[in-house]
């Protein structure tokens, strides 16, 4: 790519200051145009010591010691979020909260709110230990113990597997185009199955286009999120909800006939999708590592195994950089740039489309009697007519599209990580060829599930099954993230203390709605009625106590490991207290 010149004097005046920087990258040091990788001779790199200086390698092997890279400006590290909202779009942002607040009232934007900023900490504290390393997250649980990762594939698949985001969008899209039923040698197939199918097809052929996998996926994902807030704000501005959006601050205390315990799956759905949500959370640590972020620079990325490129070495032990003044003020650094990246794309992209659906949602469908699906079909697209109900089934369809997209990468990516690490490295295996092939094995498995013949009557009752299990899954791994960035990370990279507590109240959070899911699905699945649980905790029976005393005692361990790690690593580097910055 040819270099860009600098188009204005402050830029000029920018850069001249970069080249003489050792913290700041100029332009042409780092550009992060798509992503950015540095080999390096690591079999001749220094083995760092076992000292408070490093992190701890736990039953892994060793981490080698090089120098933080330059930290670039941020509009060169602006992507892995753009994939994380676009994983969002079409779940909570669309359906999930729109539903639930016409139905119940505004005092349930307050959840919202409070989950999606939460999921900005999680998302952010899953990135540190790769910032910090170059590793994935999950090599950080493997080194904790190789179950860990091996249970979050496993529930992965449980929540993932079943593509029900390409039938809801296949369905809208096929009906928006008025497909129907079609004879093809001899067989009558519905036309949104064919549509289906065509979508899986489509996303598997645009990894084969490029040599670096990753950039496809970020190009594509930009392009398609920017298209479904610019079709959002179309659609706000057609049907004109300008007085229900300022109306907001004061109805935010409105809320209607509601059971928590009632709707516990539709609402840990709607929580845990108040972002990605479950499995795909975790695939920030990869996404950055493939970009660029911190050490991840070094460690490697999948390149295509058949565009003709040589492959680059995904190492299995990560780095750790000395803590002297250089490096601690680019770790400040970094840490500032990637918490902007993900403020700006994802946590204000959630909030401008969350809102916005929400609004239109409560002024055309108060109280809506449909699941969510139905609601935008049935109840407010045909209220609209003419050209706003075609709006209407391009901005669902896009959302739903853009978020099966970044399901199937976030699950490959993540599956083929934790396979490779776990049994592949030592077996010999490719990890591109590995990635390869889960990609087509799952693309595969989407299509196969759109040919069966059966109907999905209710598209919107898959998609929370899948919704409430991802909420389940996100509980785990918040104390496990936890544990690992304070227990094993040095001083200078660990967690400040408001971002412990915030990853307290992020655990407390989705614990007490997971012993909520848990004890309901008991009563009502297996008719267990000794596991019965009240939202009050008073009240349950003697399982659901039980259930409750589980989730103390873990929020208990946790808050006491975390708290004494932190206390114990006071004082142990030098000037540590200069890497620290806003909300680190």
């Amino acid at each position: 790519m040819p270099e860009e010149k600098p188009t204005e004097q402050s830029d000029v005046a920018e850069d001249a200051e970069s080249e003489t920087s050792d913290v700041y990258a100029s332009r042409k040091e780092q550009r992060y145009p798509i992503s950015s990788y540095t080999p390096v001779a690591y079999d001749n790199l220094e083995v760092a010591p076992e000292s408070d200086a490093h992190p701890d390698t736990g039953s892994g092997g060793r981490f080698r010691e090089l120098s933080l890279p330059k930290v670039p400006k941020l509009r060169h590290v602006v992507g892995p979020s753009a994939i994380m909202l676009g994983a969002s779009l079409g779940s909570g942002e669309t359906l999930f909260w729109p539903h639930l607040v016409a139905n119940y009232g505004w005092g349930l934007y307050w959840l919202f709110l409070v989950a999606v900023c939460l999921h900005f900490v999680i998302n952010t504290e899953i990135q540190r230990w790769t910032l910090a390393t170059g590793e994935s997250v999950f090599r950080a649980f493997e080194r904790v113990h190789p179950v860990l990762p091996l249970a979050m594939l496993v529930g992965g698949f449980i929540s993932l597997g079943w593509p029900g985001w390409a039938a809801s969008a296949a369905q809208i899209g096929a009906q928006g185009l008025g497909l129907g039923t079609y004879d093809i040698a001899g067989v009558n197939i519905v036309g949104w199955r064919l549509f289906g199918i065509a979508l899986m097809v489509f996303i598997w052929i645009t990894y084969q286009v490029t040599p670096l996998m990753y950039n496809v996926v970020e190009s594509l994902q930009l392009v398609l999120v920017a298209l479904s807030i610019a079709f959002t704000l179309l659609l706000f501005v057609l049907i004109g909800s300008v007085d229900v959006l300022f109306s907001v601050p004061g109805s935010l205390t409105d809320v209607g006939d509601y059971s928590p315990v009632g709707t516990i799956a539709v609402l840990v759905g709607a929580l845990a999708y108040a972002g990605a949500g479950g499995y795909l959370n975790l695939s920030q640590s990869l996404w950055i590592r493939e970009k660029g972020y911190g050490m991840g620079r070094y460690q490697g990325r999948i390149k295509n195994p058949f565009a003709g490129d040589d492959p680059e070495t995904v190492h299995e032990d990560g780095f750790t950089f000395t803590p002297d003044t250089q490096n601690l003020k680019r770790w400040r650094g970094w840490w500032r740039v990637t918490q902007l990246e993900h403020l700006l794309t994802f946590l204000l992209g959630l909030l401008l489309v969350t809102t916005i659906l929400v609004v239109i949602a409560v002024s055309q469908a108060p109280g809506a009697t449909s699941d969510a699906v139905d609601m935008w079909l049935i109840e407010i697209a045909p209220s609209v007519g003419g050209f706003t109900t075609s709006v209407i089934y391009v901005t669902l369809f896009l959302a739903l599209f853009t978020t099966e997209y970044a399901i199937i990468e976030s699950f490959v990516r993540n599956s083929s990580d934790i396979i490779y690490e776990l049994y592949g490295r030592e077996a010999g295996w490719s990890l591109p060829r590995l990635f390869w092939g889960l990609l087509t094995v799952f693309c595969g498995w989407g299509i196969f599930i759109l040919t069966l013949p059966i109907s999905i009557s209710d598209p919107f009752g898959l998609l929370v099954v899948g919704a409430a299990l991802s909420g389940l899954l996100m509980w785990p791994y918040i104390v496990i993230v936890q544990l690992v960035n304070t227990v094993r990370l040095p001083e200078h990279t660990m967690p400040g203390w408001g971002r412990i507590a915030a990853m307290w109240v992020a655990a407390a959070f989705f614990g007490y709605f997971s012993v909520l899911l848990i004890g309901t699905g008991l009563v009502t699945r297996l008719g267990l009625q000794a596991f019965a649980v009240q939202t009050a905790v008073l009240g349950s029976s003697p399982g659901g106590y039980a259930l409750w005393a589980v989730f103390l005692l873990v929020q208990v361990y946790t808050m006491y490991r975390v708290g004494r790690a932190k206390v114990a690593a006071d004082g142990t580097v030098a000037d540590a207290a200069t890497a620290k910055g806003w909300f680190s």
